[in-house]
């Protein structure tokens, strides 16, 4: 995962837009579905790119996705960084109240937590306890809160710094994934705030991954329950499930980068990989599902195309236009 950024990094946002549009519909639809949100991800599309609200679902679900796709937008522009991650922070106080303030204004402010006191608001640490959870899980108190995640992000910029000197041996690479699973479960111990913790976590921990060169990491509402189950076994100090999560996403994610500068013409690849400026990946999956591209559908639910199918597809669409 570090050689990455020794070979250039990922694209900048601004070289491989698609790309990263794609994953920032498939985070924002995602990660608020974990937490209950019911827009499908046709919704999404049409509420982050066009601004639509597409549907009939409650408000509340609309402006959650809203808030979540603002702050992961926010997120990803870390990536344009000029000259990447060189040991500096990794992270900052600052910076986590802040993706909390961007996930929750919107719905804060059509439906604010019963029991916040006015400074327990978006970007705000709580200040209620909270009670232990069914799985064990006992977050401190919370005068103890504001202590607790100046720790947590002197030990992210800790390991931000080991990464940095890896000639050292300080961190091995296979390592990495069980640091970052232990980075995001410690954070969800420490709940930081009254409302919003799940979302903002899995934000904070896209923003470190981006600012050390590598893919922003999903979990999918289908991995909802083995999602828990991994944070479960973390919090007993078991962080190996967790770790494979995020591994394996992140894989996923490169893959998103890579395959289409590498694959020839004729090879199937995921449908996303071959959206461009002159095609969006909502058209193309549109028009496999129609029949109109050449593409095949695996069991994965993932559609997959050729290069040369989507020219086809592109050219005929052309004829259609100005026959």
């Amino acid at each position: 995962m570090v050689e990455l950024r020794r070979y250039g990094g990922l694209p900048l946002p601004a070289e491989a837009a698609a790309i990263w549009d794609d994953i920032w519909h498939l985070e924002a639809h995602n990660s608020t579905a974990i937490e209950g949100n019911t827009l499908v991800l046709r919704e999404v599309e049409a509420l982050l790119e066009h601004g639509k609200a597409v549907g009939a679902k409650p408000l509340s679900d609309y402006l959650e996705v809203l808030g979540y796709g603002e702050a992961a937008q926010w997120v990803y522009a870390q990536a344009s960084s000029i000259d990447g991650f060189g040991g500096e922070e990794l992270i900052t106080v600052t910076e986590v109240r802040g993706i909390h303030e961007q996930v929750m204004r919107h719905v804060w402010e059509s439906a604010p937590h019963p029991q916040a006191r006015p400074s327990e608001g978006p970007g705000g640490f709580r200040e209620h306890d909270i009670q232990s959870f069914a799985e064990g899980m006992k977050p401190p108190p919370w005068v103890d809160v504001p202590a607790r995640v100046r720790t947590w992000v002197d030990s992210v910029n800790a390991f931000g710094g080991d990464l940095s000197a890896l000639g050292a041996d300080s961190i091995a690479p296979q390592d990495i994934p069980l640091h970052l699973a232990r980075i995001h479960c410690d954070f969800e111990n420490i709940h930081p705030f009254l409302d919003g913790n799940g979302r903002t976590g899995r934000l904070v921990l896209n923003l470190i991954l981006v600012r050390l060169g590598f893919p922003p990491a999903i979990i999918f509402k289908r991995d909802r329950a083995k999602y828990l189950q991994a944070l479960h076994r973390a919090d007993r100090g078991d962080y190996g499930l967790l770790a494979e999560l995020f591994a394996r996403s992140v894989i996923d994610n490169l893959h998103r980068f890579v395959v289409p500068g590498i694959a020839g013409p004729s090879r199937l690849v995921a449908l996303q990989c071959l959206a461009s400026d002159e095609v969006s990946y909502a058209a193309l999956r549109q028009a496999a599902s129609r029949g109109r591209l050449e593409a095949y559908q695996g069991s994965d639910g993932v559609w997959r195309s050729t290069k040369v199918a989507v020219d086809k597809y592109l050219l005929n669409r052309y004829r259609r236009r100005t026959g």
